[in-house]
């Protein structure tokens, strides 16, 4: 008897248990979180229907779903081409940082979608370095390459503000110039660090004949000084001052053979 009762309320219990489950289930199901960094996008039955912050919000079940889309500083990278003025085609990869405008979230998902990046951003980035390149020739892409960047920056600054994207920075990598670019680029470079080497040989040259000359006119200057200063008071000093060294030198013996007259010298006189 007890146990005939037992079955008679076990489908009582089961209805009542998947009931409460079915309770928890709908209230768990109202429930949702935002995470620090994204933005919800709130759908009623597929249209857009508010913009929610980060933290805990609720929702109508069944009625309503939550589409997580982050406001952080995200990365694009986009391999491109272009032509130069002077119609060199050079191909590079450009990095973008940017950020989604908070505000903005519920409006770029309801007009482009999740993929928003490959469907405005790399867009954006190609047709800009295409419009900043051809104003530079493709020497000047290398030597001028922040003015190049600043130039796609700001353009891409100016096109995708309208659709609430924020341009954080912009970065390019080495360009990829045509085989026959590069030859030529590096027969001019050769030819420049000639010619430099050879403007250095003709200076170093001009200065070592200026020195000599500097030098020779100081000799000559030095010559000129002696020659003023010349007397006959000197002549003759200089006369005495040779016999006195010859004196040093004599050992008081006169040769045996002589070619000539024995130079004689009067000691009295020069005492």
């Amino acid at each position: 008897m007890e146990v005939q009762q037992e079955l008679q309320k076990l489908p009582k219990m089961i209805a009542i248990g998947l009931v409460v489950f079915l309770s928890v289930a709908l209230l768990m199901s109202t429930y949702f979180g935002i995470d620090a960094g994204d933005r919800g996008v709130v759908l009623r039955f597929g249209e857009v229907n508010r913009l929610v912050d980060p933290g805990p919000h609720f929702k109508v079940p069944f009625a309503e779903d939550v589409v997580r889309m982050t406001v952080r500083v995200q990365k694009s990278t986009t391999k491109t081409e272009a032509a130069s003025r002077d119609l060199q085609v050079v191909q590079t990869t450009m990095v973008l940082n940017y950020n989604l405008d908070p505000s903005k979230a519920g409006e770029m998902y309801s007009n482009i979608g999740l993929n928003y990046s490959e469907r405005v951003i790399e867009p954006a980035v190609k047709e800009s370095f295409k419009a900043a390149a051809a104003r530079y020739t493709a020497e000047e892409l290398i030597s001028k390459r922040e003015a190049l960047k600043t130039e796609v920056r700001n353009y891409l600054r100016d096109r995708l503000v309208v659709y609430g994207i924020t341009v954080v920075e912009l970065s390019i990598t080495d360009f990829e110039f045509s085989q026959e670019f590069n030859k030529a680029i590096e027969s001019k470079q050769t030819a420049e660090q000639n010619a430099l080497r050879a403007k250095r040989d003709l200076d170093r040259i001009r200065v070592e004949a200026q020195q000599k000359i500097a030098s020779a006119q100081a000799e000559a200057e030095s010559l000129r000084l002696q020659r003023a200063v010349i007397s006959p008071e000197l002549i003759k000093l200089r006369q005495i001052e040779a016999q006195m060294k010859a004196i040093e030198k004599w050992d008081g013996k006169l040769p045996n053979v002589t070619g000539g007259a024995v130079p004689f010298i009067q000691i009295d006189k020069l005492q």
